[in-house]
C-alpha cells in the first residue's frame, strides 16, 4: 500500500514542507555523499546521533577499518576518534539524514502527502517547531529504549511520525488515494486516511529487530497525537466539503 495523495486541499502554499524536503535531499546527496549504494559510512558515524554518545557526554564514537562502530569508554577501546561536531548538534543533524534512497524517498513521500495539511493547520513557524519537537521526542524515545547502543540513528521518520499523529487527530475522515499491489496486479483506490496510518502504525509494532528505529517512530507519533492541539490554530474544520455530493 503506497499513498499517493489525500483529498484535502491546502489553503496556503506548503513552503516549509517543501523546504524540509529540499533540505533532506540536499543533505543526502551532497553532505552524506549518498547515492544508489547508500551514504558514506564515515559521514553517517560522524554526523548521525548515536545513543551511546548522548548518554555518555564527552565520549565519541568512530568507525574502525572493518566498519565497526566503537566508542570511547568501551572495554578495550583506545585512542581518539576523528574530530566530530557537538553531540547535541548530531540530534538535529540526524533528523535530515537518511540511510538510503528508499529510506529518503519513502519519508519524503509521506511528508509531502500529510505534511502540507499539517502546515496548513498552523502558522509556518509553529509548523517548524512542531516538526522539530516531534523529531526530538522520537530521538528521546529511541535513546531511552537502548541508551548504550552504538548504532547511528538517523532519518526524518520520527518527525514525520509526529506529523502523521497530528494528521490522524485533525483529519480522521480524510481519504487517501493509494497504490495497491496484489500479487501481479496493480490498482489505485481511495482508502480512509486512518486505515493507511493504521497500517503504518501496525508495522512499527511488528517491526522487531530489523535495524529500524521503531521506538522513535512510535514516540514521534504519540508526540504528534498529544501535542497537535497546542500548535494547530488554523485547522480546516470543513475539509470534507470538496468531496461532498451536492444536494438539489
Amino acid at each position: 500500500m503506497v499513498p499517493l495523495k489525500d483529498n484535502i486541499p491546502t489553503r496556503t502554499p506548503p513552503i516549509f514542507t517543501i523546504a524540509i524536503i529540499a533540505i533532506n535531499v540536499f543533505v543526502y546527496f551532497i553532505l552524506q555523499h549518498g547515492g544508489l549504494k547508500g551514504p558514506n559510512d564515515q559521514q553517517v558515524v560522524k554526523y548521525a546521533a548515536i545513543p551511546y554518545e548522548i548518554t555518555h557526554p564527552g565520549k565519541h564514537c568512530g568507525l574502525t577499518t572493518n566498519d565497526q562502530v566503537v566508542c570511547q569508554g568501551q572495554p578495550g577501546v583506545e585512542g581518539t576518534p576523528p574530530s566530530q561536531p557537538n553531540t547535541w548538534l548530531t540530534i538535529l543533524f540526524a533528523m535530515f539524514m537518511h540511510g538510503g534512497l528508499l529510506h529518503l524517498g519513502g519519508n519524503m513521500l509521506f511528508l509531502w502527502i500529510f505534511g502540507n495539511n499539517i502546515e496548513d493547520s498552523m502558522s509556518k513557524w509553529r509548523f517548524v517547531l512542531f516538526y522539530l519537537l516531534g523529531g526530538l521526542v522520537a530521538m528521546g524515545a529511541q535513546v531511552a529504549m537502548d541508551p548504550s547502543s552504538t548504532t547511528p540513528t538517523l532519518g526524518a521518520s520520527g518527525a514525520i511520525a509526529a506529523v502523521l499523529g497530528g494528521y490522524a487527530l485533525l483529519y480522521p475522515r480524510a481519504r487517501v488515494v493509494t497504490l495497491i499491489f496484489i500479487i501481479i496486479f496493480v490498482t489505485v483506490i481511495e482508502r480512509p486516511a486512518l486505515l493507511v496510518l493504521g497500517v503504518w502504525i501496525l508495522l512499527q509494532f511488528l517491526g522487531g529487530d530489523s535495524g529500524v528505529a521503531y521506538s522513535a517512530h512510535i514516540g514521534g507519533f504519540l508526540c504528534g497525537l498529544l501535542s497537535i492541539r497546542l500548535f494547530a490554530n488554523k485547522v480546516n474544520e470543513d475539509y470534507e466539503r470538496p468531496s461532498r455530493i451536492p444536494v438539489y
